[in-house]
């Protein structure tokens, strides 16, 4: 069986993909979870993960790294994973590498934590250029393709790539068109991305990095995680 190496629920938008996408298409695997902490997680990950990084993804003697690639590496035995339509499937696969190399001051500044109420302390232009771009790409998707998803009528690896988006818009309170800011909602509550939440809410490892990066965007106004 396959072998899913992720980090914490709570922080890790990179893991949230390809599980996400797994969960949503019944690709069946194992969950390894590795919680982040202070300066030890690079050795301790190197020891599944020649980057030392998550997700990490182990099919039998194959290790495949960075989500893209394992998107890719699911895809060729799995087609679903990617629309049928050569039109969609190519929109798809852009806005996925899209989401896999840029939107910086997004990552940056929201950073994923999915426990946290935040209002952000202002709205630099990098980061409303990135929210602006989100929308559209959003927007355009559900246009051109009809949805109810991003590249038709079936869940595949461009809505699992904007996935941690969705939680980003929710903890941040992010403004989007009301068409964008539906198709949030409705990722939210597949059951995969319900299961993912609940199960991040409920840890109680802290890890300082990520608490300061959320810390410095804005004002917590609630957390909903629970306690040791």
């Amino acid at each position: 069986m396959l072998t899913l190496h992720i980090a914490n629920k709570n922080y890790s938008s990179w893991s949230l993909r390809p599980w996400v996408l797994m969960k949503t298409l019944g690709i069946p695997f194992e969950e390894k979870l590795h919680p982040f902490a202070p300066d030890t997680n690079y050795e301790a990950f190197r020891a599944f993960s020649p980057t030392g990084k998550v997700p990490c993804l182990i099919d039998g003697g194959t290790t495949v790294w960075e989500s893209l690639a394992i998107v890719e590496y699911l895809a060729e035995s799995h087609p679903q994973v990617w629309p049928a339509d050569r039109q969609a499937r190519a929109f798809a696969r852009s806005v996925s590498a899209e989401m896999h190399g840029g939107f910086s001051s997004l990552r940056n500044i929201c950073t994923m934590n999915c426990g946290l109420r935040v209002e952000l302390k202002d709205v630099p232009p990098a980061l409303a250029s990135d929210i602006a771009r989100i929308d559209e790409i959003w927007s355009e998707g559900l246009a051109r393709f009809g949805g109810p998803f991003l590249a038709g009528d079936s869940f595949t690896a461009a809505d699992a790539f904007f996935a941690p988006v969705a939680f980003r818009v929710q903890t941040y309170g992010l403004q989007l068109s009301p068409a964008a800011a539906a198709y949030g909602e409705r990722l939210r509550a597949l059951p995969a991305m319900v299961e993912w939440y609940e199960a991040g809410i409920a840890e109680t490892w802290r890890e300082p990095g990520h608490e300061a990066e959320a810390q410095a965007a804005g004002t917590i106004t609630a957390d909903l995680r629970a306690t040791a």
